[in-house]
């Protein structure tokens, strides 16, 4: 009987995997897919080209210290600093330049004070100064369980500025309000409310404030492009794992979970039965819900749950394309690069404000959003010699199109308005490509089991974060009645975006739960 099988091969659980195996722990993991890593994982798409199947660039991992924690430096994984770490063009028709976000940040207040205007530069200032901080707080928050004790740790010796019910409240703001606050140029707050928007929820949503403050901490330690493509993390994880003794299995899915008197039953799709003590589900939610009730879970329980946990109506579309040069912008201003980090391609909120609403419909955002990636300028080892690759991510695009229309038969021509976009700005784009991968919605979900196509797999609202995420039953990364069942994964704390946070928490709990257990059993020996 092994110590601990981990469902899924997502970096979540990697990361669970890992701190349990280090400490002496039997460890499996099991993935359906033939590649490792879910989400965060690298295959070739086009000849010669390292292509992400999800995510590009890695933020929140580098400010956790998991990676020097399990020491994946000796096991491969080497970051490059994206610096500049974004760039937001200039409206069409300006004379202004474009804003460059350097890591340095009189380099980037010098940026703005050219394409914004002086105050906008000096309102920058003072936001990174006031929102560096309290970002720092937020990670410290994600790095441990969402108990009442450790979010107040988190917090607690915060400068309050106007006092704690100021401070609450700017927390709890909406991200389009904090920029009201702080900016007058559109452009600036257009390109933060894009940034914040990376995590799935409108910047007119509620306690969105964070997630546009998070661009203060840019500044401390950047983006981080992985060498090799976005799968070299989970590759360094497994590696990692294996140096300690565990073991991935790939290809073979996990069918049902069931819970057995001593130990927990782990079948998968080709028949093996396998005998555990502790179970990581680092799969979606919903999968694991689906999984449980196939072991013999109560039904209605789970029925209840599933109502309550809220996918929303999807988020993105994604292009990975192969071309002869670089994106090229006109309005970058002389001698910077353009290239290195996130383009940030919108200028205006309102494209944002009704991209959104039209998913909420059903309905193609009216003039996509895009954000650009293109990381073969930095990391050279992922495209042929003489060519480039540029991922296009495009919000809001609905899972469920309205009419009864199909992704399949519409994903191309959305694919064409997404580079015709792009190609606005960045005039002669469209002309290089060479191949080009669409991941619609549907793609995604089929590809990697992320239910509605949400990257995030259950929407980063307020009331779905924290002590609340996915639900209050199953925030404390347990379900309840399924002792030795640990939840890790974008559905659980922190959410989602590459942190690792939810599998270092899942691990810690299933460590100390075993220890506390083998104390009691001891101290219920001696007392006989």
């Amino acid at each position: 009987m092994l110590d601990a099988v981990v469902v899924g091969s997502g970096h979540n659980a990697l990361v669970s995997a890992c701190y349990l195996a280090r400490d002496g722990w039997s460890v499996e993991v099991l993935e359906r897919d033939t590649v490792l890593g879910g989400a965060v994982s690298t295959v070739e798409r086009f000849p010669g080209h390292r292509i992400d199947r999800g995510s590009s660039a890695h933020i929140m991992i580098r400010h956790s210290g998991i990676v020097e924690e399990l020491d994946l430096a000796a096991h491969g994984l080497r970051y490059l600093d994206c610096d500049p770490w974004a760039f937001a063009p200039a409206p069409a028709g300006s004379d202004r330049p474009g804003i460059v976000f350097h890591r340095d940040l009189d380099r980037t207040c010098a940026s703005i004070e050219a394409a914004c205007g002086a105050a906008d530069a000096d309102a920058y200032r003072r936001f990174v100064g006031t929102w560096g901080p309290r970002s720092a707080r937020v990670m410290r928050a994600f790095a441990a369980p969402p108990t009442g004790g450790h979010l107040l740790r988190s917090f607690w010796g915060l400068d309050t500025g106007n006092g704690g019910a100021a401070l609450s409240r700017e927390f709890l703001t909406t991200g389009d309000a904090l920029l009201d606050e702080y900016f007058d140029s559109e452009p600036l707050k257009a390109a933060l409310a894009w940034f914040g928007a990376q995590s799935g929820p409108p910047m007119s949503e509620p306690g969105t404030a964070p997630m546009v403050g998070f661009a203060a901490l840019m500044h401390t330690l950047p983006p981080g492009r992985a060498v090799g493509g976005s799968g070299a993390l989970t590759a360094a994880l497994a590696s990692r794992l294996e140096s300690d003794g565990g073991t991935v299995t790939l290809g073979d899915s996990v069918t049902e979970l069931r819970r057995d008197p001593d130990a927990w039953t782990v079948v998968t799709e080709s028949g093996r039965r396998v005998r555990a003590r502790t179970v990581i589900a680092g799969c979606h939610v919903l999968t694991t819900l689906d999984l449980l009730e196939r072991g013999g879970y109560d039904r209605d329980t789970l029925a209840g749950w599933r109502r309550r946990i809220r996918i929303g109506p999807g988020i993105g579309l994604v292009l990975r394309l192969g071309t002869d040069a670089l994106p090229s912008y006109p309005s970058v201003p002389d001698g910077a690069t353009a290239t290195s980090g996130l383009q940030l391609l919108v200028t205006d909120r309102a494209q944002l404000r009704t991209a959104h609403g039209a998913a909420l419909a059903g309905e193609l955002p009216p003039d996509p959003a895009v954000l650009a990636m293109s990381f073969s300028g930095i990391d050279p080892t992922i495209s042929p010699a003489g060519e480039h690759q540029v991922t296009l991510w495009s919000q809001w695009h609905p899972y469920a199109l309205s009419g009864g229309r199909s992704w399949s038969d519409i994903g191309e021509r959305e694919a064409d308005r997404v580079i015709a976009g792009v190609d606005a700005l960045a005039p002669g784009f469209a002309a290089g490509i060479r191949h080009r991968h669409v991941q619609t919605p549907a793609d995604i979900e089929r590809e990697m089991g992320l239910l509605g196509g949400n990257v995030m797999h259950v929407e980063m609202s307020l009331d779905q974060m924290f002590m609340w995420r996915p639900i209050p039953e199953l925030s404390g990364h347990r379900v309840p009645h399924a002792d030795g069942l640990y939840l890790t994964g974008a559905s659980t704390h922190p959410g989602g975006g590459v942190s690792g946070a939810s599998g270092r928490s899942a691990a810690r709990i299933a460590l100390a739960d075993t220890r506390g257990g083998r104390v009691r059993r001891l101290l219920r020996g001696r007392l006989r």
